[in-house]
């Protein structure tokens, strides 16, 4: 089974939170991709004030979905950034957003953020809970709407790749809260939900963790490509 076929087979056909109508493009839209380390992936930072810049990407979705929306929509002229920081939880986001999102003035923002909102409690570097994750998540969307009224948002869910090697029996049922909390907020906002979870459990089904991401939280090529073919399936 190709890529294509483990993202549709994986996703239903409505995957939108409260069945809210997939975003156009218009001719010079700005979109922006935000989040932590798997957004970041390894991106350039000197690089970040250049649009459509392959080095201020990074290596993993965010450029492939790019990629694939510069090619696919040459006469939109879209502006596209990369503004994921590795390592972030959604306060940290809040503090660096009025530069790194509402200065950019992004026409769809799309965010994953939330593995490490649970990650730091176990390395004993953040005490937040899953209650603090959504209080927070929420307080940046309404910031970020009254700022921005036309701005359209896409919320990913945040995932694990079971099996993955920084993983422990413990994750599955400590991550699945911060991914009810997700989906609720973007059900709650009439918000694009990306089912990312799913996805990656249908890929499960036909290649190992450590093929589609060895850690269980850093996709690899394959899992990158996963996740840009979830997101243009899901938003356009």
């Amino acid at each position: 089974m190709v890529l294509p076929e483990i993202v549709k087979a994986a996703m239903p056909e409505t995957t939108s939170a409260n069945a809210v109508s997939r975003y156009s493009l218009s001719k010079g839209n700005t979109i922006l991709f935000q989040g932590d380390s798997i957004t970041d992936a390894g991106r350039n930072r000197n690089d970040e004030a250049v649009p459509n810049s392959p080095s201020q990407f990074g290596a993993g979705y965010a450029l492939l979905t790019a990629a694939s929306l510069l090619a696919n929509h040459p006469g939109e002229n879209l502006i596209i950034y990369n503004r994921g920081v590795s390592g972030n939880k959604v306060f940290q986001l809040a503090e660096r957003w009025e530069k790194d999102c509402l200065a950019l003035q992004p026409d769809i923002l799309s965010i994953l953020i939330g593995v490490n909102d649970f990650w730091h409690t176990k390395t004993g570097d953040y005490t937040g809970t899953v209650e603090t994750y959504d209080a927070d998540y929420r307080r940046l969307i309404s910031q970020t709407k009254t700022a921005l009224s036309k701005v359209k948002i896409v919320i990913l869910e945040p995932f694990i790749i079971h099996g993955g090697t920084a993983l422990d029996d413990t994750w599955e049922n400590a991550v699945a809260p911060y991914r009810t909390a997700a989906k609720r907020i973007a059900t709650d906002n009439q918000l694009i939900f990306v089912p990312l979870q799913s996805v990656f459990n249908g890929a499960l089904k036909h290649a190992p963790a450590a093929y589609w991401g060895k850690d269980g939280v850093h996709p690899s090529v394959a899992g990158a490509q996963l996740m840009a073919q979830a997101w243009l399936k899901t938003v356009l």
